[in-house]
């Protein structure tokens, strides 16, 4: 079997595996003050600074959550409900035209829920990069409180964004900054200073984690106000006995991703080694994105339908994703390619082929032999 999705989900490490079986051998409560509580508790904080240490934080403002859609969600509401005072008080939303549903729909439900609170979308450049100089024209206008939300790194295209010049233009108009850096993590070195955000989320499935299981991180100075209530974990920011085993789990695909930045330029030529082939067997072949993480591989085969795609590569036991999201057996074109200008038609064509930390050439190669007889055989017929 060849697994090409790691953006959807990288296997689980053999470190991450191991400190799950460690922790499920504990079976205390972390809030509880007994022998088997203390080391749950100190199984959690071990993580917790694992997780901080990541991305350069404090560990003092990691709140653990069920993943990466709960930590966008909790940052969103939190925020707009931390700041209800007339001079705090959030009234805008900037989203940028790239992220994630789980930042789009919640930004829409606060607009639909919370009075006074208005959505604009930040447009993307055809490379499917911020324009920045758009958001500096959105800040401008209007008055109140904003959120700017411009993730790390595309999950479908592996664009990445620029976030240094986005929180620049944040601080001078008084705005707080979420990064999604779920896509990123383990993939590009994350400094929360240098990056400049407010609110930063993670999830351990991404980097070689389990899944369920995230975070967010609030810097000390952000508005935030629970929005999980009834027994004062996470030190009042999430309420909820803690997911020991997936927490250390976490922590130990945290520490392992850290130790193997080294590898990101391996895994880059990886991908540009697929990414040669691929034009050798189809010259047609359109890849999207330019400045990407070093994983990523998102292209379409003009004439060869997404779905089809798909389904020919994992009879050959070959793992890829579509670039369209699949819903009730009817496949949409991505919002992040139509954002970036790409027709339906080729959005519809669009498969996104992600590397992670175990996979090899003979991935690759798989892949491309896969892929050739897809093309192969839909030259025959269009020749027939």
């Amino acid at each position: 079997m060849t697994y090409l999705d790691h953006n959807a989900t990288s296997p689980l490490r053999p470190e991450a595996r191991a400190a799950m079986a460690r922790a499920m051998e504990i079976g205390g409560n972390p809030s509880s003050v007994h022998g088997a509580g203390r080391v749950a508790r100190s199984l959690v904080e071990e993580a917790r600074e694992k997780v901080a240490a990541l991305v350069h934080a404090r560990a003092q403002d990691v709140i653990f959550t069920s993943g990466g859609t709960e930590a966008n969600a909790l940052t969103l509401w939190g925020a707009v409900q931390g700041a209800l005072d007339a001079e705090t008080r959030i009234t805008r939303l900037f989203v940028s035209a790239i992220e994630h549903d789980s930042v789009r729909a919640n930004a829409e439900a606060i607009v639909e829920r919370v009075p006074g609170v208005r959505l604009q979308t930040i447009p993307v450049t055809k490379t499917g990069v911020v324009d920045t100089e758009a958001l500096r024209v959105l800040l401008r206008e209007g008055k109140g409180r904003s959120i700017v939300a411009v993730m790390l790194a595309n999950n479908e295209t592996g664009a990445i964004q620029p976030v240094e010049q986005a929180a620049k233009l944040a601080k001078e108009a008084g705005a707080l900054l979420l990064v999604d850096a779920i896509q990123a993590a383990g993939k590009l070195e994350i400094d929360l200073a240098v990056l400049g955000a407010d609110y930063l989320t993670l999830s351990a499935h991404k980097l070689g984690g389990p899944q369920g299981v995230g975070a967010l991180i609030v810097q000390e100075s952000a508005p935030f106000t629970a929005q999980i209530l009834g027994g004062g974990q996470e030190r009042g920011k999430r309420a909820g006995t803690e997911n020991v085993v997936g927490i250390a789990g976490f922590g130990a695909a945290a520490e392992a991703s850290l130790r193997g930045l080294g590898s990101v330029t391996r895994i880059a030529l990886l991908r540009d080694r697929f990414e040669h082939g691929l034009k050798q067997i189809a010259p047609d072949a359109i890849v999207f994105g330019e400045t990407r993480l070093g994983n990523t591989s998102n292209f379409a085969l003009p004439g060869i339908a997404a779905e089809t795609a798909v389904i020919a590569l994992d009879l050959d036991n070959v793992m890829v994703s579509s670039g369209a999201a699949c819903s009730s057996g009817k496949v949409k074109p991505s919002h992040v390619l139509r954002a970036m200008g790409v027709s339906e038609d080729l959005a519809r064509s669009a498969l996104r082929i992600s590397f992670g930390w175990n996979s090899t050439d003979a991935d690759a190669d798989a892949a491309l032999v896969s892929l050739h007889k897809l093309v192969s055989r839909n030259r025959s017929r269009a020749a027939a």
